[in-house]
């Protein structure tokens, strides 16, 4: 069990600046395509969910960067589930850069969602759906800890 669910990306042109590297922003657009992609694949009762009246409001995103990637570099985007709540969900992200058998941490990331409901004008928070919920349970930080604790790791 890896604890975190991950997406590959291989890096484009598009997605560096004018030199070379990463623009910071598509960090942050990784960690949505990563967060959607986990919904698709491993909760779909909730994008049908979403189709009907939840949302997923976007409270909190953030990156910290540790080193520079370019075009056509190898990325995996891996993420964990740090806190629930009865209407919110915190994840954390980790990029790591895959090279010839080599991993290399180059940002870290969170994110914090809130469950709501209604219309447009008149959203109140939701519950987080109990498919969701039990969706997100492998990837919890304290369960991946508590695993790896038994088994003599450090589970981070």
């Amino acid at each position: 069990m890896t604890g975190y669910y991950e997406i590959r990306h291989t890096v484009g042109f598009e997605e560096t600046n004018l030199v070379g590297n990463v623009y910071y922003v598509n960090y942050l657009r990784w960690q949505g395509r990563c967060r959607e992609m986990f919904l698709r694949e491993k909760a779909p009762s909730v994008l049908e969910d979403l189709r009907d009246d939840l949302k997923l409001f976007t409270l909190k995103a953030e990156c910290e960067f540790f080193s520079e990637i370019t075009a056509f570099d190898d990325l995996s985007v891996r993420m964990r589930l740090e806190e629930l709540t009865q209407t919110q969900i915190q994840f954390t992200f980790d990029y790591v850069k895959l090279a010839d058998g080599y991993e290399q941490l180059v940002a870290s990331g969170r994110q914090r969602i809130a469950c709501m409901r209604g219309p447009n004008t008149a959203t109140v928070p939701s519950r987080v759906p109990e498919d969701l919920k039990r969706a997100l349970e492998p990837y919890s930080k304290q369960i991946t800890a508590s695993v790896a604790q038994r088994m003599g790791g450090s589970g981070v």
